[in-house]
């Protein structure tokens, strides 16, 4: 394998569409089951590659070397090999920085509130603390590793003023649901779901009809795509790039819903 994207379950992946979109080179979906992981990890057998859920923490003893964001979230999610030594990166913490930015959501002095603690969560707070966040709070099932219950949220946290989803709640085919009721949070001016399959969650719709700015995962999506093939290729794209496969990708699915 050249690229690709490696990851237990990979049906609803949109990767391979975002690199071929990217051009230069060519990039396959290869879903691995935990008891062959191992031994492609130590074949080595490709020039760079993707990582996402289960892996991104277990690639890590794999590698020769590692980057300072990346070992800092504890998460990597592109590698490439040098004359057969692997170096990881994370390239989710830049995708998550350029959204930020480019929809213009403030986070420095402001208190935030992550739904979740997995592996997403990691490059959500470090990117929280890059940008200055006053106050994380983290919102998990249960209060372990730093996080607080759900209920414990609605009772002390209603002041929170941007929302962060990392969780799984609301992506297709379960569209229904939604991690918090945006209701119990009247300072929130901002909603951020990493999800991107559906582009508007219930969650992002709730907030819009709360007059809450909205914004969805794909956008974050292409951008950590497109900021791992220049690492794959050693070649800096123009941000510009970013927005022209994110309208491709908005028109396409307008196209889909108009047929």
């Amino acid at each position: 394998m050249e690229y690709g994207l490696i990851g237990e379950k990979l049906g609803h992946s949109y990767s391979k569409i975002i690199h071929e979109k990217i051009g230069g080179y060519d990039y396959k979906l290869k879903p691995l089951g935990k008891d062959i992981f191992d031994d492609f990890m130590r074949s080595r057998d490709f020039k760079g590659i993707n990582v996402t859920i289960p892996y991104k923490k277990d690639v890590i003893p794999y590698l020769d070397e590692i980057d300072e964001v990346a070992a800092k979230i504890g998460a990597v999610n592109t590698i490439i090999n040098v004359d057969g030594k692997l170096k990881g990166f994370n390239t989710d913490f830049y995708g998550l920085l350029y959204t930020m930015n480019h929809n213009q959501i403030q986070i420095e002095g402001k208190k935030v509130l992550v739904l979740g603690n997995g592996g997403a969560a990691k490059a959500v707070i470090a990117l929280l603390e890059y940008m200055k966040a006053k106050e994380i709070i983290l919102v998990g099932r249960t209060a372990k590793e730093g996080a607080i219950t759900y209920e414990e949220c609605y009772d002390s946290h209603s002041d929170s003023q941007v929302i962060i989803n990392t969780t799984p709640l609301g992506m297709y085919p379960n569209i229904d649901a939604a991690a918090v009721d945006l209701a119990a949070f009247p300072m929130c001016t901002a909603v951020f779901d990493l999800i991107y399959n559906p582009l508007r969650t219930k969650l992002l719709q709730q907030a819009e009809t709360l007059g809450m700015q909205a914004v969805g995962g794909l956008e974050m999506l292409v951008a950590q795509a497109v900021y791992a093939a220049e690492i794959y290729l050693n070649k800096k794209f123009d941000d510009s790039l970013i927005e022209k496969i994110y309208q491709d990708f908005l028109l396409e699915f307008k196209l889909m819903e108009f047929f």
